[in-house]
């Protein structure tokens, strides 16, 4: 049972004035914004070739599951699972790779699929031997291309909060995630493991760019970022 949340799972800052200002635009919105064409036409063959690449992957990874499983039994158990997340202020199962021994998921929380339920995630001793390795490397968020392909997300976009984020990110200012589809890459998020990480601002820039620039442009901007994120995944920076 987890008995406390760990600060790590919510880095977001409150919007400062400077922010409030430079995009009062931005919070004058009352309605999520309408997609782009090139922005989801490149999301959803992104997301079909990435599912076909990562398929062996995700066998190899079960298969590794399944020996740790044999060797550790208490390692044992799915591979996949679920919590509710928010995506554009609309209500989305987060899908990943589970990280944690079963012991330290808890049964009652895992049946509403709370986040809180898997946060265990975020101490070393409850991992897995093989969720280790997938953690450091992003893999856990593999199955998320799905959400993708279904229109649940898009490959760029303020990271999806699960719903207890998302109301403390919302109450504390932030409109961003109620405005944008949740991505597997943000402009704030390829800050990982730098002071940046979690400044709010990133997100508010990304949406001025979403609104000022064409489709084609804006696509532009995604492919710069996702290049950004796969140096940050190489890196290994997970943790």
């Amino acid at each position: 049972m987890i008995n406390q949340e760990p600060k790590e799972a919510f880095p977001y800052n409150p919007p400062d004035e400077e922010i409030k200002k430079k995009y009062k635009h931005i919070f004058d919105l009352k309605e999520p914004l309408p997609n782009r064409f090139f922005k989801v036409a490149f999301d959803k063959s992104l997301s079909i070739v990435m599912l076909s690449l990562s398929a062996p992957i995700l066998l190899a990874i079960k298969i590794a599951y399944i020996i740790e499983g044999i060797f550790i039994p208490e390692n044992k158990g799915p591979i996949f699972f679920y919590y509710w997340g928010m995506s554009a202020g609309k209500k989305i199962k987060k899908y990943k790779i589970r990280l944690i021994k079963e012991r330290f998921i808890d049964k009652e929380g895992a049946k509403r699929h709370d986040w809180i339920a898997f946060s265990a995630e975020w101490s070393s001793e409850s991992r897995t031997y093989v969720g280790s390795i997938v953690k450091k490397y992003y893999l856990d968020e593999l199955p998320q291309f799905w959400s993708v392909l279904i229109g649940d997300m898009s490959i760029v976009g303020p990271r999806p909060l699960s719903v207890m984020h998302f109301e403390r990110d919302r109450d504390q200012g932030n409109v961003t995630r109620s405005l944008l589809k949740g991505g597997l890459l943000g402009l704030g998020h390829i800050n990982k493991g730098t002071s940046e990480m979690g400044n709010s601002k990133y997100e508010y820039e990304y949406i001025d760019e979403y609104i000022k620039r064409s489709s084609f442009d804006l696509l532009k901007l995604d492919i710069w970022i996702i290049w950004q994120g796969i140096k940050v995944i190489f890196r290994g920076g997970g943790y």
